[in-house]
């Protein structure tokens, strides 16, 4: 497959739309309309058996929603994940961690998003003030141990993807450590 064409549609300072032009292998044409982002850092808090996660109003769901904290850089700027991981950890959580574990990699939505993030586990923590944008003020932080976790999982108080995606990498994680 190969671009024929682009534009773009719209933009904001968080994402672009754009739309593509494209030649199958069999050489019939078609399009992608692709969602750009920069790429985001989601982190996963943790003292001991418990973890840190956020809550906040995400307005595309029309509800609150416990994650872990994560995030990209404004403007959408490209900004080194390790950076962005412990940048937003303070802005979300006020929390500083003395180490970042990069845990791996996930897409949010391949199919329709050029979007990529790092997953970091935070370790070493240390309380502080938050920092959080405009957008966040209504954004609540907890901790929870890891069996309450996972309940809200199953029970569907969690359900954003990466927040769960994110949790398993650091099951795998602690399986070869």
């Amino acid at each position: 497959m190969r671009t024929t064409s682009s534009r773009e549609i719209y933009a904001n300072p968080w994402m672009t739309v754009r739309e593509d032009g494209i030649r199958r292998a069999d050489g019939s044409d078609g399009i992608y309309g692709v969602v750009d982002k920069p790429d985001y850092a989601l982190i996963i808090p943790m003292d001991g058996d418990r973890l840190h996660l956020v809550e906040q109003f995400r307005y595309p769901l029309g509800m609150r929603r416990w994650e872990f904290p994560q995030g990209t850089a404004p403007d959408r700027a490209e900004v080194e994940t390790a950076e962005l991981a412990a940048r937003e950890l303070r802005e979300e959580t006020g929390l500083r961690a003395a180490r970042l574990t990069d845990l791996g990699r996930l897409d949010v939505a391949p199919g329709m998003s050029s979007q990529r993030g790092r997953v970091f586990l935070a370790t070493g923590l240390t309380a502080g003030e938050h920092e959080r944008e405009l957008e966040e003020q209504d954004m609540r932080a907890a901790w929870f141990d890891r069996a309450e976790f996972e309940r809200m999982i199953r029970d569907g108080e969690v359900t954003d993807a990466q927040s769960i995606a994110g949790y398993l990498l650091l099951c795998l994680h602690e399986r070869t450590t």
